[in-house]
């Protein structure tokens, strides 16, 4: 069964503080052009041993060296457009403008667009294009940037922000990730990101080793990381129609037989985060890609799965709930 399309939303943006959008700014604008230059050389260094994720893989990937995501030293993009089916916070009316990001640090065995995370789909582009991807959706009235896997590119997002910012771009900068980072990476992204969008998928790194392309550390990133994220943004902020503006906002997918360890996962977010933090409690788990192979993920979650979900986390005290 799929629960994609039922939407209990909770308390989102109502419970988020508001502030009026002309009195608020990207982090961004708050570097001057200098600075997001010297940030984006120290990040392309980085492209000379790759540590922009857990894995450390140490290759040259301006050597054309591949690690386990395969990516090089030019984006990929899949795709770039209005997304109307995020969380409503970041849709707005003019929906959230989505840049996918081809390949992937985790690689789940049951991704839903294993195409692009696996196989690697999608246009190479150069940094100057991508900041016009970026101008381009808010030209056409997008609420934000939504950078989707954006971990092993970040070097050439950040590259790309001057010539963004000289153009024009005034919208929140979303870091839409699998929550598999290096605290390091997200500490040298402050100031620069307004809104951490990550997934916390796993809770236990056995179950993480087994379903991803051997992330067994995954929980231990995940948390340090997203801990970092909400020292640098704090809770969800929105603005005065209720779209997002800054702060974090977390994503779990429910999974058969309680592997994502729900029942942890909202205690760890109640305990080190605080209750009033945003979390999207997501029910469109689907065998996808070689999901059918392994017994426990051959089937959608049921009902009873869901809901349980959702009773663990209001038992664990979280108030600003979104489900879908």
């Amino acid at each position: 069964m799929d629960y994609s399309t039922r939407r209990e939303f909770v308390f989102a943006s109502l419970a988020a503080p508001a502030i009026r959008r002309r009195d608020w700014k990207p982090a961004y604008l708050s570097l001057s052009s200098g600075e997001l230059t010297a940030r984006a050389r120290e990040f392309s260094a980085i492209y000379e041993s790759c540590r922009l994720c857990p894995r450390a893989c140490g290759v040259n990937r301006k050597k054309g060296e591949k690690g386990v995501c395969r990516a090089g030293t030019r984006v990929r993009v899949s795709g770039a457009h209005p997304h109307f089916g995020e969380e409503r916070v970041l849709v707005g009316r003019g929906g959230s403008g989505t840049i996918f990001f081809s390949h992937c640090n985790l690689l789940c065995v049951f991704c839903q667009n294993y195409n692009i995370s696996h196989g690697g789909e999608g246009d190479s582009i150069d940094d100057s294009a991508l900041a016009g991807m970026m101008i381009q959706l808010q030209r056409i009235g997008c609420e934000n940037i939504n950078l989707v896997t954006p971990t092993h590119v970040v070097p050439n997002i950040v590259s790309a922000l001057p010539e963004a910012v000289a153009r024009g771009l005034r919208l929140p900068l979303v870091y839409n990730c699998s929550g598999y980072e290096p605290v390091e990476i997200i500490r040298r992204l402050e100031g620069i990101v307004d809104i951490y969008l990550p997934d916390f998928k796993f809770m236990d790194g056995s179950v993480a080793g087994r379903l991803t392309r051997g992330a067994a550390d995954y929980r231990e990133a995940a948390a340090s990381s997203i801990l970092e994220m909400k020292r640098q943004v704090g809770e969800l902020t929105v603005d005065e129609k209720g779209i997002a503006l800054r702060g974090l906002m977390i994503r779990h997918l429910v999974m058969p037989e309680n592997l994502a360890g729900t029942d942890k996962f909202v205690k760890w977010v109640a305990s080190e985060l605080g209750p009033a933090t945003y979390v999207n409690i997501m029910g469109q788990y689907r065998p996808e890609y070689k999901a059918r192979e392994i017994p426990e993920l051959r089937r959608r979650i049921t009902r009873g799965e869901y809901e349980q979900a959702l009773n663990w986390a209001r038992q664990a005290g979280l108030t600003n709930l979104d489900s879908g």
